[in-house]
This record gives structure tokens, C-alpha cells and sequence, in this order.
């Protein structure tokens, strides 16, 4: 879905993203879904996942599940 068809959406970024803008937007939407977008292309698509989906994502990045992919894109 466009993200410019989510009018009224709120979108949100982590206070860790960087200057450079590369981050990644949330914004909640109306039935408690949850949409995702490229914060350099506001206008570009959005991902748009279920409560249960985001809450696997975040769990898993806290438990370290996603780890790996930090450490090897620094080398």
C-alpha cells in the first residue's frame, strides 16, 4: 500500500535513528493494525502487520534474535 494513502497516520521513529535519516517509521492504524515505512521515502510504500506480528518482531530483537545482522554489517 502507498504510505501516502494512510492520511492521518502518526508516524513514529526510534530516538536511535540516525542523522542521515535511515530508519524505519511506524505509525498505528485504525483496527489496531500497524504500518511500516522507509523514513528517506515517506511517499514510497508501506508494510502494513497485525499486533501479534510487530509484538514478535520487537520480542525477538529484544531477545537478540536479530543480532547477527548488526555484528556483520559492520565488518
Amino acid at each position: 500500500m502507498p504510505a501516502t494513502g494512510l492520511t492521518g497516520a502518526r508516524w513514529l521513529k526510534s530516538r536511535r535513528s540516525n542523522s542521515q535519516g535511515n530508519c524505519v517509521e511506524i505509525a498505528e492504524l485504525p483496527g489496531g493494525h500497524i504500518a511500516m515505512r522507509n523514513s528517506r521515502h515517506p511517499e514510497g510504500p508501506a508494510l502494513i502487520y497485525t499486533r501479534p506480528e510487530i509484538e514478535a518482531l520487537i520480542l525477538g530483537a529484544k531477545d537478540g534474535d536479530f543480532d547477527h545482522l548488526i555484528a556483520s554489517s559492520s565488518n
